[in-house]
Parts: structure tokens; sequence; C-alpha cells
């Protein structure tokens, strides 16, 4: 029996030593061309700064969501309309990493592309503060891409001809549809919400709030 028990600890220390030297073995890269990586540094910086800055914003609507959720707040409208909102631009940086991929810029560095911050913010006073600092983000994002969006169409280059632009043309038309597109209407929604609730807090008080609250869960 001692002999049999000795047997299967020393298979059982072999098969260990052979399942680590497995799990650290690690395969080369694969020999891949790079003549599809076309994208200049200048615009590849600005993406992912943009990508930072997507970041940025949902934290900081994420402690925005926290804020009202709070028993002494108690906004459940305000939470839920702050948390779908860093939902959404934690959803950007995710679609600005994948574009990244899929022209493959992304091969170095992705140990650093992301950093987390505190926000900046963490108290308001009323919704309707909250809803103009969302709008103050929202504005300061569009004005990101804008120049992500100029970078990329004028990116000066060295070439053995010397200094040329380089518009990267698929990618200036992907943000200016889809993001500015979406930012714009964004915008848009965050301004007529201030104005509606902040008539109603003008002639209701703090009821036109606990109101307007409740229209944001229907």
């Amino acid at each position: 029996m001692k002999m049999l028990i000795a047997s299967v600890l020393v298979l059982f220390a072999v098969s260990s030593a052979q399942a680590e030297d497995t799990i650290k073995c690690t395969p080369p890269n694969g020999d891949v061309p790079e003549d599809f990586k076309d994208m200049t540094k200048g615009c590849f910086d600005k993406m992912r700064s943009q990508i930072q800055t997507e970041i940025d914003a949902s934290m900081q609507y994420l402690a925005m969501g926290a804020h009202f959720a709070q028993d002494t707040i108690n906004r459940p409208g305000f939470s839920e309309f702050f948390f779908k909102a860093a939902a959404e631009e934690r959803e950007h940086s995710h679609k600005l990493i994948e574009y990244l991929l899929m022209r493959g810029n992304l091969t170095d560095g992705i140990s650093t592309l992301i950093t987390v911050n505190l926000p900046k913010k963490t108290l308001w006073t009323t919704g309707v503060e909250a809803l103009k600092d969302a709008l103050k983000y929202e504005v300061s994002v569009t004005k990101s891409i804008k120049g992500v969006i100029a970078q990329c169409e004028e990116d000066p280059v060295k070439t053995d001809e010397g200094v040329q632009n380089v518009n990267d043309y698929h990618l200036v038309d992907y943000l200016t549809g889809v993001y500015l597109e979406e930012q714009y209407h964004g915008q848009r929604d965050l301004a007529g919400k201030i104005s509606t609730l902040d008539k109603l807090m003008k002639s209701h008080g703090p009821l036109g709030e606990f109101l307007y609250d409740k229209k944001l869960l229907e």
C-alpha cells in the first residue's frame, strides 16, 4: 500500500510540474505583415486619449448615480438616468478599443491604455445642478471628439518626400457619423431636461424635483 501511495504521489508531482511548465509556456507572436496598419501616430494617440475621456466620463456618471441613490437623497429617477449614462460612456470606450483592434493598432501599450481616475465631483445639492454638470461633461466630450477628428483629418507625417498631411477618411467618417450624432442628441436632451426641471422648481420648489424624478422613471 505504501508503495502504491508513493507511486501516486510521484505521478502527481510529475503531472503538476508538467502542467506548470505548460501554463508558463508562452507561444511566440504570429508573423503577421503590418502593411495594413496605416493609422498615423498622431491620430492613434488622439484615439487613446479619447478612450480615456470616455472612461473618465463614465466614472463621473457613476458617482452621480450613486449620489442620487443614497437613502438620504432618494431620487431613483435621477440615479437610474445617470447610471445609464455611465454605461453608455463605458460602451463608447469599448467601441473605440474595438476600432483600434480592427485597425491593428493595439499590439503595444495595452497595459497603459486605461487609467481609472477618481471623479472630480461627488456632491450635488439639486437635480438641476447635476444635469447642468452632465451637460458640461457632454460638451467636453464633444470637443474632445472634434479634436480627434481634426487631428485625423490632417495629421502631419514625415515621409521621404517631406512632411505630408494624411487624412484617415474611414475613422473621421466613423466618428462624425456615429459619435457626433449621438453627442448632439444627448446635449439637446439634457438642455431640455434642465429647462423643464428648472421651471418646475421655480414654480413648485422641491416638490417639482420630486415629481420630475418620478417622470424620469417612466
